[in-house]
């Protein structure tokens, strides 16, 4: 059974910071943020987990694999490294939104993000490695590069692709609690709860009928954020290769 530890990363105080002395050049802001989330991405990838950058100063991770001295660790290379801090807290539950919502309900109890005094909070639920596992869905769009990159404006594709996206997000978050990330490209990964087939099919039609983006998608499962992905990359391989819409990989390493 899927049961997902999600970690939900803030910068400390960066509203202000960005400003003080004075406002910094926005090509600062950007390159720190990239930075920022490139190193994350390997800190906690080393331990099987994921991170999507979202807004950049929020961050959200699945983090299985990690304990609460891993995420101290993780602080620690972030303060030694950068101008500013992060706190993390973590949730754990069936479904991706609800972890994900309690994390932020003990962050937010810790204090404002723009609170200068609230700095570097550690904390919340990690998951028993014995009764956790990852389900994530890897979804494209079929023919991207002939029917859009190959074909149309570069800004029109990117209109396309994220209308495709939001919709896809917005169903799978409102039938199932799933969180739904783009990733670049015409890809997009979507951490879920135990879904079937059936489930991954209601929600290519709706994208295909809402958005008229036609999808495909491959899911995996495992014991990690990494484990489950790649079981994703290797079920979408099928797909691309069967013609298939939808594909499923192993169950669950835990149950």
């Amino acid at each position: 059974m899927a049961r997902t530890q999600l970690t939900l990363i803030q910068l400390d105080n960066y509203g202000p910071w960005t400003v003080t002395p004075h406002p910094r050049p926005e090509v600062d802001l950007q390159t720190l943020q990239s930075r920022l989330y490139a190193d994350l991405s390997q800190l906690i990838g080393r331990d099987g987990g994921y991170v999507f950058y979202t807004r950049f100063d929020n961050m959200i991770a699945v983090t299985n694999a990690l304990d609460m001295t891993a995420h101290e660790r993780i602080q620690e290379s972030v303060r030694n490294r950068y101008p500013v801090t992060i706190s993390l807290t973590t949730g754990v539950g069936d479904r991706p939104d609800a972890a994900l919502s309690d994390a932020t309900e003990r962050l937010q109890a810790a204090g404002s993000a723009q609170d200068s005094d609230r700095t570097e909070i550690l904390g919340g639920e990690v998951v028993d490695p014995s009764a956790a596992g990852v389900q994530v869905a890897h979804f494209d769009v079929n023919s991207a590069t002939e029917q859009y990159t190959d074909q149309l404006s570069a800004f029109t594709v990117y209109q396309q692709i994220n209308r495709g996206y939001v919709a896809l997000a917005g169903h799978m978050l409102e039938a199932h609690g799933a969180l739904t990330f783009f990733v670049g490209g015409d890809n997009v990964i979507s951490v879920t709860p135990d879904l079937t087939h059936e489930d991954f099919r209601d929600a290519v039609e709706h994208v295909q009928e809402t958005a008229d983006i036609e999808l495909r998608v491959g899911v995996g499962s495992g014991a990690t954020a990494t484990e489950a992905g790649m079981g994703a990359k290797e079920a979408l391989e099928h797909c691309r290769e069967s013609g298939e819409q939808v594909a499923l990989g192993a169950e669950p390493a835990a149950h």
